[in-house]
């Protein structure tokens, strides 16, 4: 079976669309995961949402969701952020909201866990360095997890004695699911910050056993003017075009 590995939507339809268009095109997958963040930033939040319940087989909750969705406050956001989450809040419909509410934290699905920051701590710490990475071990008993957060593909392998990071997963990269234990980081689907623009997934195929990231180019200037038009930061939807 292949299963196709999302994180940090953002309310970035756009370039949710082109990705699930792109798995298609690939020839399909029996299950989609999010690891959270299918709302903030972007201008499409509401179409996210009921784009992320019709095609995830799962889906776990990020800290712009349960901020948005008023289980969590954005005192640790930067004030950008921060803005783009108080216009979010104020699109969402009760059922939406109560949709947010009902994810769950992390999920266990077969060799895998999913989590959203990390499995220690899945809605505030980002795995960005091997110390983080290692602390973590504990905090899953599968052999592989995946996170999102940070934004940018990410690998970390665990050897005999210390993790391994591997930055920068390219287009096209495979990563061999064996016997060492790994975190993976598929990147952002809607809001990339590796220097990359494109939208950023990852595909499993448990039969050859592989993680494969893909990149897919998708119409950047449109979700720029939306973002624009809905009065969200500047910096926001510029960032878009650098991929930072």
């Amino acid at each position: 079976m292949k299963i196709a590995v999302l994180a940090d939507i953002h309310s970035n339809l756009t370039a949710f669309e082109a990705v699930l268009e792109d798995i298609e095109q690939r020839g399909g997958v029996g299950e989609v995961w999010c690891a959270g963040d299918i709302i903030g930033y972007g201008p499409d939040p509401r179409e996210c949402i009921e784009t992320a319940r019709k095609t995830c087989s799962l889906c776990v909750a990020g800290n712009h969701d349960l901020a948005a969705a008023g289980v969590i406050d954005t005192s640790d956001f930067n004030p950008y952020a921060a803005a783009a989450n108080r216009w979010t809040a104020q699109q969402l419909t009760h059922s939406e909201v109560e949709f947010i509410k009902g994810l769950p934290l992390t999920v266990e699905r077969g060799d895998f866990t999913i989590a959203h920051g990390s499995p220690r701590e899945p809605v505030y710490e980002y795995i960005l360095d091997a110390a983080t990475a290692m602390g973590n071990l504990e905090a899953f008993s599968t052999r592989y997890c995946v996170v999102g957060h940070t934004h940018a593909p990410a690998l970390f392998a665990f050897g005999k004695s210390r993790p391994v990071k591997t930055q920068g997963l390219g287009d096209g990269d495979d990563i061999k699911l064996g016997s060492e234990r790994l975190i993976i980081n598929p990147g952002g689907v809607g809001q990339p910050r590796d220097g990359d623009p494109r939208a950023s997934y990852g595909l499993i195929d448990t039969d050859r056993r592989i993680f494969t990231l893909h990149r897919v180019p998708y119409d950047i200037p449109s979700v720029q003017s939306r973002m624009e038009k809905a009065g969200l930061p500047e910096v926001l939807w510029r960032r878009l075009g650098v991929g930072r």
